[in-house]
């Protein structure tokens, strides 16, 4: 973004930015409330399955080649282990931007199935440590293929896509520190249970990760993240309504927000009108400074290169504002001498 440092700078001054303020906070809760039960939710979950695959991979090891004083066996289906996931991360960076499939698709399979291959020996251990090893292994692999292709890949970003800037960090910090109290819950809890009742245990952390990402977590897949920042200014003002643009498209929003209706604020035709008007205010804010019009301005608050001449011309052209008419009249003037 062109001169974002001298318009973050502006902005500060403006609203006399000090630090985290408490209507931000009760806006959160009561806008963004729902998003914030599904990226820490979502997170905590897959820490619980994440760390927990890794914690009791020893066991698992054990299971399938029974007990060894060599170490190359295990060190070859750590091996394994490390590249299945690897593949399954690298995968996803590869889809994790595509429209058709995209972040939350991705974390919804994935907890899905980090749900089927745990809960598939769970109810049947006997057989699957014995003469089904081999399928027992290869759901393990899997449950590490689709950890990493699914929530691993996701939760950290998302909890960062659903929020506007102003309100990012503390809501991203709030799903990370569940995050890391379900990589805990894991740890002290598989300290105290048996293997098999792991398998018991930990299925319904995914399954627990697929419903609040399908009724709580919008889609920020090709969303303009600027657009986030227009919303939370209409809903600073409380004006929450008249926001009209893609941030409350329904491809945009959660499945509670859709039942909610947030989705019917949005209109195309109506948000285009909106964002020529914005531009208009900005250029008209930034030419007057320009032209000492509003005195005591830091030179800093505007900045020549924030529009093409086509857009300067446009506006200049179009203004209801008499003093903006003149400014081309007046910049020809000082160019020639006058």
């Amino acid at each position: 973004m062109r001169a974002a440092s001298k318009q973050l700078n502006a902005a500060k001054k403006k609203h006399k930015v000090t630090g985290y303020d408490t209507q931000s906070l009760r806006l959160t809760f009561t806008y963004f409330g729902p998003r914030l039960l599904a990226t820490a939710g979502g997170w905590f979950a897959n820490d619980v399955f994440f760390y927990g695959n890794k914690l009791f991979q020893g066991v698992f090891i054990t299971a399938i080649i029974g007990k060894t004083t060599s170490l190359m066996p295990n060190w070859l289906y750590n091996l394994v282990n490390i590249g299945v996931s690897l593949a399954g991360y690298y995968l996803a960076s590869f889809l994790i931007d595509n429209k058709l499939y995209g972040r939350k698709n991705m974390q919804i399979l994935g907890f899905l199935m980090d749900f089927i291959f745990f809960i598939v020996p769970a109810f049947d251990y006997t057989y699957y440590t014995t003469t089904g090893i081999h399928a027992f292994q290869a759901m393990y692999f899997l449950s590490s293929f689709f950890n990493q292709f699914g929530p691993n890949a996701v939760t950290f970003l998302v909890a960062a896509e659903v929020y506007p800037t102003p309100i990012r960090a503390t809501a991203h910090g709030f799903s990370a520190a569940f995050g890391k109290l379900g990589a805990l819950t894991a740890a002290v809890m598989y300290s105290y249970i048996t293997t098999r009742q792991k398998f018991y245990v930990v299925p319904w952390f995914g399954l627990m990760g697929v419903i609040l990402t399908v009724l709580f977590l919008p889609d920020t897949t090709g969303l303009d993240l600027k657009e986030q920042e227009r919303r939370w200014q209409y809903i600073r003002a409380g004006r929450e309504s008249e926001y009209h643009g893609v941030a409350v498209h329904p491809n945009h929003l959660s499945w509670y927000e859709r039942f909610r209706g947030v989705g019917k604020y949005y209109n195309a035709d109506l948000d285009y009108k909106q964002k020529i008007q914005e531009m208009r205010e900005e250029w008209e804010a930034n030419e007057s400074r320009r032209y000492g019009e509003k005195t005591g301005e830091d030179d800093d608050a505007f900045d020549d290169s924030l529009y093409s001449s086509g857009v300067s011309t446009y506006f200049e052209r179009t203004s209801q504002r008499p003093e903006m008419t003149n400014h081309e009249k007046v910049s020809d003037e000082t160019a020639n001498g006058v």
